[in-house]
């Protein structure tokens, strides 16, 4: 685990808050990812227990189970990264990206998820990304990797004014 970054840059009208942190690819790794963005919520004025904060622990919670998983190289951590958007013409917008340093195994395109068979105990966690997601995409990650990218949009949701 690396030491974390919470950065407030303003640009005029748009002031962008955003944290970072790497953790290990383990299941410990991805239960700390949600522990931290849930805290680091707080912070920006998103409640423990917020539609915000359940929502993006949830989100948060598989992309890093996913990263831990299926994106596991050996030595190599994954990243969380949380990206807040103020002051656009949009609503507040909350970028969650999780990278990881596995190229060849990709998750299926926005679209193309599908539901698992009832009896089958895997495959729901994208399923609850498109679910609770404004969208979602995979980008990929110079030199090697991919990151996952889910958007929540902010208006009307529960968070403390002003924050």
């Amino acid at each position: 685990m690396y030491a974390d970054t919470d950065t407030d840059i303003d640009t005029g009208s748009l002031t962008v808050r955003m944290f970072s942190q790497r953790f290990s690819a383990t299941p410990r790794g991805a239960r700390l990812a949600r522990h931290l963005a849930v805290h680091q919520l707080d912070v920006w004025g998103f409640p423990y227990g917020s539609e915000v904060s359940e929502t993006a622990a949830l989100i948060v919670g598989e992309l890093a189970a996913n990263a831990a998983t299926h994106g596991r190289v050996p030595g190599r951590d994954f990243e969380l990264r949380l990206t807040r958007l103020l002051g656009s013409a949009r609503p507040g917008i909350l970028h969650i990206a999780v990278a990881d340093t596995r190229t060849e195994l990709r998750p299926p395109v926005p679209g193309a998820v599908e539901l698992p068979p009832p009896d089958s105990e895997f495959g729901r966690g994208l399923v609850l990304v498109a679910a609770l997601s404004a969208c979602w995409r995979v980008e990929e990650r110079p030199p090697v990797g991919k990151v996952v990218v889910a958007e929540l949009f902010l208006e009307g949701r529960s968070g403390r004014p002003g924050a």
